[in-house]
């Protein structure tokens, strides 16, 4: 039998690609596009579509270090499964609200069912990638989130004015059946290990040595806690302008809603391949010098259409966010890993993204809360910018 040229590790790439894109790119990401009808369909008010993002990423940060130990105990493939069929019910049930609360409710659950399918699937380099190739890996993997971006930007507006004013309910339907029929491929191409296949990890080297350090000894690492900081720094800021941006710039900036969604799409067209370019960097630069030049990256992006309100700041906006977003999820995934052993990956990302769903939970309750007092979402903006700069200067504590 002829033996294949192609890596498993490559399939393991592919499948979890999928994965993030199902878990990130549309049930996370696309409630910012769905936002402005819901918003009026449901007669919510900023503060409250704001504690329903809140609530997802609450759900999230809730799950996230229990999904490390569930895959360390269960294994990575059946948590990531049962985790997708989860998370495609409750945003399917999501069209079918009829409240603040019960859409609170759901969000919080798709929220604690994407740290289940997430922080699994981007620790599985640690397992299937040697070191120097791990880097590489976790930012394919963060194609996933650019590519569910692309689609709910360009997709979804046009799809929910084809059904009037119940457009968003049928967006959820079809959001959630997607990831109920799309998890089966998944559940059948992903392994946990390369030894289920008869297979080494991927990469050129001997053996590498097994990491002694347990799950005590990594909770005491400084390097862990240094990562949680600067992820806390990203998980603040980036959600902001994730959440509202399309809102920004149809209900403030007056540009009209498809091409707003447009706009937004343009990010996640630009997001696909971001990952794979600061994994590189950093490896090039440090982890401390590429964590801080993103972090300059996502601040411009926010001050961008407040210092020059034209259609190419709108758009020039949208680019510089979308080639930075997934730089930090890419770089934290392979310094967590490097910090860890390969077992214990998913629960040292897990611990790291503890402070980013802290930031996350903390940053569009507060952003909502801002618009409500102030009238405007230019304030928002600012500080989304401010919490960046701020970030960039943790980074660089950070030994490279």
């Amino acid at each position: 039998m002829r033996k294949s040229k192609v890596h498993y590790a490559w399939v393991i790439v592919l499948a979890g690609t999928l994965v993030v894109f199902l878990s990130h790119g549309l049930g996370r990401m696309a409630y910012s596009v769905i936002l402005p009808p819901m918003r009026a369909g449901l007669g919510l008010s900023y503060t409250e579509a704001g504690l329903i993002g809140t609530a997802n990423f609450f759900g999230y940060l809730s799950f996230t270090v229990l999904s490390g130990l569930f895959a360390f105990k269960i294994g990575a493939r059946r948590t990531i499964f049962s985790s997708l069929l989860v998370m495609g019910a409750t945003l399917f049930l999501t069209g079918l609200s009829r409240s603040f609360r019960t859409a609170f409710l759901l969000r919080f659950a798709t929220g604690v069912a994407n740290g289940g399918a997430y922080i699994p699937t981007m620790a599985l380099p640690a397992s299937w990638f040697r070191k120097e190739k791990r880097g590489l890996a976790s930012g394919l993997l963060t194609v996933g989130t650019g590519l569910g971006l692309f689609f709910t930007g360009t997709v979804l507006p046009p799809f929910m004015d084809r059904f009037g004013e119940q457009g968003w309910r049928y967006a959820w339907f079809l959001i959630g059946g997607s990831i109920l029929l799309l998890s089966v491929p998944c559940f059948v191409l992903l392994r946990d290990r390369p030894s289920e296949l008869g297979l080494s990890p991927y990469g050129k080297g001997g053996e590498e040595a097994s990491s002694s350090v347990s799950l005590k000894g990594l909770l005491i690492k400084k390097e862990l806690w240094q990562l949680g900081i600067i992820y806390f720094m990203n998980g603040l800021s980036y959600i902001v302008y994730i959440t509202f941006y399309v809102s920004f710039l149809s209900e403030e900036l007056k540009v009209p809603f498809v091409l707003a969604g447009r706009i937004f799409g343009l990010l996640g067209l630009f997001s696909i391949g971001s990952g794979v370019f600061w994994g590189w960097l950093s490896d090039l630069l440090g982890r401390a010098r590429a964590f801080a030049l993103a972090y300059i990256s996502l601040a411009l992006s926010c001050l961008m259409p407040l210092l020059f309100p034209n259609a190419f700041a709108y758009y020039a906006s949208s680019i510089v966010f979308g080639l930075t977003l997934s730089s930090i999820p890419a770089m934290m995934a392979a310094a967590s890993s490097d910090a860890s052993s390969g077992t214990l990956a998913a629960f040292a990302l897990g611990v790291a993204t503890i402070f980013f769903g802290v930031g996350q939970t903390i940053g569009p309750g507060l952003a909502g809360y801002l618009k409500d007092v102030t009238g405007s979402f230019r304030g928002i903006f600012i500080l989304s910018s401010l919490l960046s700069l701020v970030g960039a200067k943790v980074s660089l504590r950070l030994g490279g």
